[in-house]
């Protein structure tokens, strides 16, 4: 089952294609990861999938429904976390929540039930009635995802959920996102963090130009780069790389290089060198 579904999906801002022909699945239950360069159309799409952007042409489910004639049916069951907090700074954790569980219409009993097992599950119920301000970066983020999690939503989608934390913080919210993704929600997440979309992610796809240039499990994107990588230094300024199969042909590369080569770096790929392979530019487009 698809929990996302673009078909020739195009966005255009005058001459300028933000998305250009999207054909992207995304299957219900596991997480997704949408990764490229700035401007290369991740925001846009979000946007449309969202229903906060209507699409110039193409066909966008989520849900199973229509985005273009059907936008409140998927906004039922989307929740958003967006890159800045939305969270009201003047209000606590509790408030927060009670404010968007009205919001979404959720009566007086079911307001009170969801959020008393909502601040259970991310360990919050002590900091329930701190004001927002009050609380670590980790904290504010799980707080601004449960206020997301209020009406139950089954797809979720995270726009760069962990930047600005420490990577204490960091992995303990990898551990919260792994946590509601096993208990059912389907997870759609942008992130700079190549580990994290490694480690997070069933499936990426990499944006570039508003075009979908690859998509699949980060292990087998690695392997059609090459599983191996040799590094070395040219005149002690620049970098170059090498993608090998395997270690043996890495080794027997390495053997014979001229003798004046002498910073050499053997190592595994990495969605980093997939991303760079593909678009030419570093993630976040530095």
């Amino acid at each position: 089952m698809e929990s996302i579904c673009t078909e020739n999906l195009c966005k255009n801002y005058g001459t300028v294609k933000a998305i250009d022909n999207l054909n992207l699945s995304v299957h219900a239950g596991e997480i997704f990861g949408f990764l490229g360069p700035n401007g290369a159309g991740k925001t846009t799409t979000i946007r449309v999938l969202t229903t906060l952007t209507r699409p110039t042409s193409g066909s966008v489910s989520v849900g199973g429904y229509n985005v273009k004639d059907e936008p409140d049916k998927v906004k039922k069951m989307i929740g958003v976390v967006q890159q800045h907090l939305s969270l009201d700074r003047d209000l606590t954790v509790r408030e927060n929540m009670e404010f968007r569980a009205r919001i979404q219409h959720l009566n007086a009993s079911k307001r009170k039930q969801r959020i008393t097992e909502l601040l259970e599950y991310v360990e919050l119920t002590e900091f329930a009635d701190k004001m927002v301000d009050t609380l670590s970066g980790g904290m504010k983020k799980k707080a601004a995802i449960v206020c997301s999690l209020l009406h139950e939503p089954k797809l979720l989608f995270l726009d760069e959920p962990t930047v600005g934390l420490d990577a204490q913080a960091r992995r303990r919210l990898w551990d919260f996102v792994r946590r509601l993704n096993k208990d059912g929600t389907t997870i759609f997440l942008t992130t700079h963090y190549i580990e994290e979309a490694e480690v997070l992610c069933d499936r990426v796809g990499i944006m570039h130009h508003g075009q979908l240039i690859a998509v699949d499990k980060p292990a087998n994107l690695r392997e059609k780069v090459g599983s191996i990588v040799v590094e070395t230094l040219v005149d002690n300024k620049e970098t170059h790389y090498q993608f090998f199969a395997n270690r043996e042909s890495a080794n027997a590369y390495v053997k014979g290089l001229p003798a004046d080569v002498k910073t050499v770096i053997i190592r595994e790929s990495n969605l980093e060198d997939v991303f760079i392979e593909q678009t030419g530019e570093k993630v976040g487009g530095q």
